[in-house]
């Protein structure tokens, strides 16, 4: 089987696609293969669009592997970890193109992105970790608390999901489009970010969002190392 995330290069814009034939579960490998795309997009120096399959951004974080011990977790989560952190100081501009629902992990790569599109339609979108009996991680919770409105991020306590139209007032999308309208309109936000001056988008990120990351990167090193 080939790698879950595809790469395709075309005018300044990298598309990642994820897609590993069932719900895009965050595993080892998938988190992997966007290490190594986000790797690859950075040395193109290119804007990002991440998108998913028909019908699915990502169903968040593998369950399959909490079963299988400390380690293999804790592997797990800190390379999602690592790239939620990535993704929010990355020096080119990033856009979500949330093709579906987007459970936790997927939720949190939106939250990490600088744009964020989605689709209407019966999705469902967000932090349901306390509805699976599971507690958030402190990374989740500093991915989150920079991003979410401050009555949605305290309803993170609740595990709650939303249609794609609440995910906007809650702060996990900026606009919801027809389905069909979704790669169209990705390509158009992104375009448009090929045209700034991405040296001075890459300070300005690193002062807007200094206190977010210190807190990430205390979260992860307090957490997982």
């Amino acid at each position: 089987m080939g790698s879950p995330v595809s790469y395709e290069h075309h005018d300044g814009i990298a598309t990642l696609t994820m897609d590993d034939g069932k719900a895009n579960a965050m595993s080892p490998t998938m988190l992997e293969a966007l290490h190594d795309a986000f790797g690859r997009a950075e040395n193109d120096r290119v804007v990002v669009v991440l998108t998913g399959r028909e019908g699915i951004f990502s169903a968040g974080f593998d369950l399959k592997v909490f079963p299988l011990g400390l380690e293999p977790t804790r592997n797990m989560l800190q390379l999602g970890a690592t790239l939620l952190e990535r993704i929010l100081s990355f020096p080119f501009p990033v856009v979500t193109a949330c093709t579906g629902h987007a459970y936790p992990m997927g939720a949190f790569l939106m939250l990490a992105a600088d744009r964020r599109i989605g689709i209407d339609g019966d999705f469902r979108i967000g932090m349901n970790e306390v509805a699976i009996s599971m507690t958030l991680p402190k990374f989740a919770i500093e991915i989150a608390r920079q991003r979410l409105t401050p009555p949605y991020f305290n309803r993170t306590v609740l595990g709650e999901l939303y249609d794609p139209h609440e995910a906007v007032t809650a702060g996990f999308l900026d606009e919801v489009v027809a389905p069909d309208r979704l790669l169209a309109r990705s390509n158009e936000v992104a375009g448009a970010l090929t045209q700034i001056d991405h040296a001075a988008h890459a300070a300005t990120k690193l002062k807007v969002r200094g206190q977010a990351l210190a807190a990430l990167r205390a979260a992860i090193e307090d957490e997982l190392n």
